[in-house]
C-alpha cells in the first residue's frame, strides 16, 4: 500500500524588527528638530514678563497646534496607523501633511514605529516603553526619560517593511514623507509670516516665529511624549489590556483625547478614545464632523457591547456617545 505523507507549509519567518542603524548625519538631524524648539521655548517663557505675547501670537499659536495636532491624533495615529476609519484620497494627503507640521517625524517611520509599540507594548521590543529597566525608583526615573524623549535619541531604527509596508507602497505618502524637512520648515515660517502680515511689522514676525513656530511645536512635542510616558504610569484602567496603560484625565483637551490611553490601549482600532461620559475627545468629534461631510466612511465607533466585555470587573462602560 503506497504511504502518502504530507508535511506542512513552512512557516514565514517574521521580518526583523530593526532595518538598519541611524548614521551620525541623522542624529545630528533629529536632535536640531528635538533640541532647537525645547531651547526656544525655555528663552521664550522668561521673555512674557519683559516683551510680553500678544493675541495675535497665541491665536496663529492656537491655529496651528490644532492643525498640527489633528494631524498627529487623526491621521498618523488614528487612520494610518490603526485604520479607524478610511478616508477620501484628499483628506488621506491633507492628513499627512498636518501630522509633519507638528515635526514629530516622516508619516511611514512615525506609524512603524507605533506600530510596533502596540506589537510589544511594555514589553522587550516596546520603543518607548517606561518600564524596560524595572520597578525600582531608579529604574522608574530611567524608563520615564527613555519613554518621554530618549528613545528618540537613538540609533535603532524599526523596520518599515515589516510594520509599515502599506504606506512604504503608495506614491503619494511617500511623496509627503519625502518632503518632510519642508513640512517643518513652513511649520515654523508660516506663523513668522502670518504674525508679520497680520501686525504689519518685523517684530510680529519674529514673535510669530518665536512663540507660534518654535515654542509651539516644543509643547507640542512633550504633549504627545507625555502620552508615551505618563500615561503608560500614572492614571485609571477602567479596560482590560496587556500593558500598563492608563487614562490620565489632566491631557485629554491638550492631547485631542489621545490621554485617554487605556481605552486605546484596550481597543486600537476605534475611532474614540474618550468613550465614557465627560471624557473629552477632540479627534474622535473631528472624524464624526469628517464622517458627517462625506470625508470618512467604515469609520470603527465604539460600543456599548465591546466595552462591556472590555471593562475591567470593577469598571461600568456607560454613557457611551458618538
Amino acid at each position: 500500500m503506497l504511504l502518502v505523507t504530507t508535511t506542512a507549509p513552512p512557516r514565514a519567518v517574521p521580518k526583523p524588527l530593526l532595518s538598519h542603524r541611524a548614521s551620525r548625519a541623522e542624529l545630528i538631524t533629529i536632535r536640531a528638530f528635538l533640541l532647537i524648539p525645547f531651547v526656544a521655548l525655555l528663552a521664550a517663557v522668561p521673555l512674557v514678563w519683559g516683551w510680553g505675547i500678544t493675541w495675535v501670537d497665541l491665536a496663529v499659536a492656537a491655529l496651528f497646534y490644532v492643525v498640527s495636532s489633528l494631524g498627529i491624533t487623526i491621521g498618523y495615529h488614528r487612520y494610518f496607523t490603526h485604520g479607524s476609519f478610511k478616508a477620501v484620497r484628499p483628506l488621506r494627503i491633507a492628513l499627512a501633511i498636518a501630522g509633519s507640521l507638528a515635526a514629530q517625524g516622516p508619516v511611514i517611520s512615525w506609524v512603524a514605529d507605533h506600530r510596533r509599540h502596540h506589537a510589544f507594548s511594555d514589553r522587550e521590543g516596546d520603543p518607548h516603553s517606561p518600564w524596560l529597566f524595572g520597578t525600582s525608583p531608579l529604574a522608574l526615573a530611567k524608563g520615564f526619560w527613555h519613554a518621554h524623549m530618549g528613545w528618540l535619541f537613538g540609533r535603532d531604527r524599526t523596520n518599515i517593511d515589516r510594520f509599515a509596508p502599506d504606506l512604504a507602497m503608495d506614491p503619494a505618502i511617500r511623496f509627503v514623507d519625502r518632503l518632510f524637512p519642508l513640512w517643518v520648515t513652513l511649520s515654523v515660517l508660516l506663523p513668522a509670516v502670518l504674525g508679520g502680515v497680520i501686525t504689519m511689522s518685523w517684530w510680529g514676525a519674529l514673535t510669530g516665529f518665536l512663540w507660534a513656530g518654535l515654542a509651539r511645536v516644543a509643547f507640542q512635542h512633550h504633549v504627545t511624549w507625555s502620552v508615551n510616558s505618563v500615561c503608560h504610569m500614572i492614571g485609571d484602567r477602567p479596560f482590560t489590556s496587556r500593558d500598563k496603560s492608563a487614562n490620565f484625565w489632566p491631557l485629554a483637551i491638550l492631547s485631542m483625547g489621545e490621554s485617554w490611553h487605556n481605552t486605546h490601549h484596550a481597543d486600537p482600532t476605534s475611532a474614540r478614545h474618550g468613550v465614557l461620559r465627560g471624557q473629552v475627545d477632540i479627534s474622535a468629534r473631528t472624524i464624526w464632523l469628517f464622517e458627517k461631510l462625506g470625508w470618512a466612511r467604515g469609520v470603527r465607533w465604539p460600543t456599548p457591547e465591546r466595552l462591556a466585555r472590555l471593562a475591567r470587573p470593577a469598571a461600568t462602560a456607560t454613557g457611551v456617545t458618538r
